[in-house]
């Protein structure tokens, strides 16, 4: 059985991240969690699939699903998103 990804962690002043049906933070699967990791060192969707050895799409992909989850509307609020939370 796969184990869960990381916990997203607590959600920032500025942006309203989605809550599950349950009432919990978000759970990034663990390839979100590696996306967004180097969205965060500001590479490009297709470094990232680079790096990965995954389409672009599949990127695009995994950052739509980041993006959904946090609540944020693009890459910079996510950015934002995920630094306020360290």
């Amino acid at each position: 059985m796969a184990q869960p990804g990381p916990a997203f962690p607590g959600p920032s002043p500025a942006f309203s991240p989605g809550v599950s049906a349950a009432g919990t933070p978000p759970v990034a699967t663990p390839a979100e969690a590696r996306v967004l990791g180097l969205v965060c060192r500001g590479h490009s969707n297709r470094d990232i699939a680079t790096a990965l050895v995954v389409s672009v799409r599949t990127v695009e992909s995994h950052i739509s699903s980041l993006l959904a989850k946090t609540g944020c509307r693009n890459r910079t609020q996510l950015l934002i998103w995920a630094l306020s939370a360290e």
